[in-house]
């Protein structure tokens, strides 16, 4: 009788004998040469078909997935460049405008300073002129008035000489009379 021990249990099991059955032995453990023989052919066969129509096909369908990953990664790197290089592209485009930009705000800041400057040295001048033009027109004014004071002032004058000395005076007396009262009219400007 045959015992075996199988892993896991504490005990040894008789063999299949003890339990009534034909003293043959297994045929999956005995050793044939025949069965070994075709086994070996057999698993040859099986292993030539395989490689033919299953292991080729089969390494040419990851050689070919192997390419399009490679592909696929040389399409993304290239995409990961190109858009690298439009970011740097973009940037300085972004940088070129905010130059542009500030020289344009500079260029209109100076424009409108020197507007500014033009305007406030025309208004300058212009009230330079309007106020000679003023003190002109008062010089002007006054020595009319004057000139009509002085004139009122000999014809007053005259006329007081006349009652004063109650006859009418000769023009040499009259034109001594209006030289000597100017002379005093002249004192009382200054």
């Amino acid at each position: 009788m045959h015992k075996f021990w199988i892993p896991g249990s504490g005990q040894l099991h008789e063999s299949v004998e003890a339990h009534g059955a034909a003293g043959s032995p297994n045929p999956l453990v005995t050793l044939d040469p025949g069965l070994f023989i075709w086994t070996i052919l057999t698993f040859l066969i099986l292993f030539f078909l395989l490689k033919k129509f299953a292991w080729t096909p089969l390494l040419q369908a990851l050689q070919l997935r192997e390419e399009e990953i490679k592909s696929s990664l040389q399409d993304a790197e290239k995409a990961r460049n190109e858009l690298i290089n439009l970011n740097d592209e973009s940037e300085k485009i972004l940088i070129k405008a905010r130059s542009e930009a500030q020289q344009i705000r500079s260029e209109a800041k100076s424009s409108a300073e020197k507007i500014r400057t033009d305007i406030r040295s025309k208004a300058e001048e212009e009230s330079k002129r309007i106020l000679e033009d003023a003190q002109n027109q008062i010089q002007v004014e006054k020595g009319k008035a004057i000139s009509e004071i002085r004139e009122e002032v000999v014809t007053l004058s005259m006329l007081v000489a006349e009652k004063v000395i109650g006859k009418n005076l000769s023009i040499d007396d009259n034109d001594q009379l209006i030289k000597h009262s100017l002379e005093k009219l002249r004192d009382y400007e200054a």
